[in-house]
Order: C-alpha cells, then sequence, then structure tokens
C-alpha cells in the first residue's frame, strides 16, 4: 500500500534552516570582496558593493564606491535586510522549535516580507546605478550578487509560508489526521 502526505511537523524545522541559508546567502554577498559585476571579456574590471577595481594580474587599483550616494543606499539596505532576517530567525526559533506558537508566525512573515522589499529595491539600485557609473563595455553579474537573489527568493518563499501555516495549527501540533493526497487500496 502507497500512501503520500504532507507532514506538517516537519515545517517547524524546516523554514529556520531556510531563514538561516537565507542569512549565510545574505552574508556571502554582503562580504564577498571579489565582485558582483566583473567585465566580460578582460577581466580588468570588476566590483562589488563596497568599492570598484580595475587592473590586471596582481596590479589593481581600486576606489570605494562609498562616496556615491546610490552605493551608500545600497549598502545600508542589505544591512538592514540582513539585520530585519537575523531578528526574524530567532523569532521563528523561538516560535516553532522551543513551543509551537502560532501568533509570532504571521509577524515573522510580515518581517521578511519587509526583507524582500528593502532587497529587491537595493539589487535594482545596484546594476541601474552602476551602468550609470562605468558605462563601456559589458558587464556580467557574478555569483555574488546571485547569492544576494537568491536569499531574497529563499525569504519570499518563507514570508510565504510564515503567513500560511497559522492556517494549519491542528497540522503542526500533530493533533490533526494526517490527510493523504493518494491512497492506493
Amino acid at each position: 500500500m502507497f500512501r503520500c502526505g504532507i507532514a506538517y511537523p516537519r515545517c517547524r524545522w524546516i523554514l529556520p534552516i531556510l531563514l538561516l541559508f537565507a542569512i549565510i546567502f545574505d552574508i556571502i554577498a554582503i562580504a564577498a570582496s571579489s565582485g558582483w559585476v566583473e567585465d566580460e571579456g578582460a577581466k580588468s574590471h570588476y566590483a562589488n558593493m563596497w568599492s570598484h577595481c580595475r587592473g590586471r594580474n596582481d596590479q589593481w587599483e581600486c576606489k570605494t564606491l562609498m562616496e556615491n550616494p546610490w552605493a551608500q543606499a545600497v549598502a545600508a539596505l542589505m544591512i538592514i535586510g540582513l539585520i530585519i532576517l537575523i531578528i526574524a530567525f530567532i523569532i521563528s526559533c523561538i516560535a516553532l522549535c522551543c513551543t509551537l506558537n502560532i501568533s509570532l508566525l504571521p509577524i515573522i512573515g510580515i518581517l521578511l516580507f519587509i526583507v524582500v522589499v528593502v532587497q529587491i529595491i537595493a539589487l535594482i539600485i545596484y546594476p541601474v546605478k552602476f551602468n550609470d557609473l562605468i558605462f563601456e563595455g559589458h558587464y556580467d553579474f557574478t555569483w555574488a550578487y546571485g547569492f544576494a537573489w537568491g536569499a531574497t527568493i529563499l525569504t519570499i518563499g518563507c514570508g510565504i509560508l510564515f503567513c500560511c501555516l497559522p492556517r494549519y495549527e491542528d497540522e503542526l501540533t500533530g493533533m490533526a489526521k494526517t490527510k493523504y493526497i493518494y491512497s492506493s487500496a
């Protein structure tokens, strides 16, 4: 006999772990020194969230981007998003792992949607303003910029789940009878 169902109690552990991955992705994106952007062909120019560098081999001339208000805004938005994400992670551990506190789940969802909005704004400002600042050639966005988008996408998914989970309180506590999607007799 084959039975397939959704095990809601597993969400109690999986969601905080997904938020931890989003935090790790954000830290990697913010701290990446190799860059968010690099030129396509010659690999003689790259930029991260904090600075941009030109040169070859071991001779690089780096200039800070923090002199530009848009770069300061991007850095501030990404760091604010990371801080709110860490707060949401701590609250999710308290709400799901220690005891089951259903009333905190929508609050966590709202915090996560705030993170999503803040980080999407930062991730759109950066390429637009970088292209205005540097207008020669073609540039590719690197893995560090991808990690920032990855953290944002994980946060969107977790935000949706945290907003939907209060409807399934009995399933989360294990008090409801398992509803099977498919059952063969």
